[in-house]
């Protein structure tokens, strides 16, 4: 099968290559999917995980990726609540071989069932960003309707569904990014909007969730905003400040496939949209993972046309 694989953590995503691979076979409790459309997160090379096993040991060459949408090929030994021809979406394991493949092994508990009026790119760019906003709005930030939601980079993949999914609960939500995103930030579900290299952030005032996808110095002044009772979430590490009153929470997003179903379902009857921005093949595909100019939205790699 063809892969896009990484031998060298120092050359980034330069040095990814489109390689000839032995097509993986299901484990127990495994499925073996073919893969249609798959995401990748540029910081993904700078994960451990995707140079070494749980025991720490070297794991390349290593296929990257880890949001996929496809069918369902092969059952391994013991799988169940999933059956051969079906159309799934999920996250793959970090430390196992990914998504940028024409195949994948994968765990069948990281899969959810594909809506079959789901397009396979729209479900693979929803993994990551859909569980990252989900779960540290409800999980982590414990939303309630009538509360105040600030979306750092609600304009971005992660951002846009932050904004949309607080909207969706009945938060208020104040977004943030460039003066460039302003709209898209509104468009996305955010009823207001902080410009960081104008407006200054601590004229929003207090709120009940900071959505921290910067970090930094931004990171630190959020943590001043939050409200008596009121969390910081991060998902960039733990904070450097915390809130004077507050919970500071910094997670990974972990697959879950009730939750993947819920963002599924909002997706399939337009509560929900996706921020996909360019789509390649994966004969292009590291061409599309180092561009000349800063494209908007998520990349995704269309395997199957």
């Amino acid at each position: 099968m063809k892969a896009i694989v990484v031998t060298n953590q120092a050359a980034g995503t330069a040095g990814m290559k489109l390689v000839e691979r032995p097509e993986p076979q299901a484990a127990i409790n495994d499925v073996l999917v073919r893969v249609h459309a798959s995401g990748f997160v540029g910081t993904e090379l700078a994960w451990p995980s995707t140079w070494t096993d749980r025991l720490n040991r070297d794991r390349t060459p290593s296929i990257p990726g880890h949001e996929l949408a496809g069918v369902v090929t092969a059952l391994g030994y013991g799988t169940t609540g999933l059956s051969v021809g079906q159309r799934v979406f999920g996250l793959a394991d970090w430390h196992r071989d990914g998504t940028l493949a024409e195949y994948i092994a994968i765990e069948a508990r990281n899969l959810a069932p594909l809506p079959g009026d789901v397009d396979f790119t729209v479900g693979a760019s929803l993994p990551i960003s859909g569980l990252t906003a989900w779960q540290g709005l409800f999980q982590h930030g414990r939303l309630q309707a009538g509360q105040s939601v600030l979306a750092h980079g609600a304009a971005g993949a992660v951002g846009s569904m932050v904004a949309q999914l607080a909207r969706l609960a009945g938060a208020y939500v104040i977004g943030t990014g460039r003066a460039a995103d302003r709209q898209k930030a509104l468009d996305f579900g955010a009823q207001e909007f902080v410009d960081l290299d104008n407006d200054k952030l601590e004229d929003v005032g207090g709120v009940d969730l900071v959505f921290d996808l910067i970090g930094g110095d931004i990171g630190k002044r959020s943590a001043r905003l939050v409200r008596a009772g009121g969390t910081l979430v991060s998902i960039v590490g733990p904070s450097e400040a915390r809130p004077t009153d507050g919970l500071a929470i910094d997670f990974v997003v972990e697959a879950d496939r009730a939750q993947l179903s819920e963002i599924g379902q909002r997706v399939r009857d337009g509560r929900l949209r996706t921020n996909i921005g360019n789509v390649s093949s994966l004969d292009d595909a590291v061409a599309a993972f180092n561009p000349t100019e800063r494209r908007p939205g998520k990349t995704i790699i269309r395997v199957r046309p």
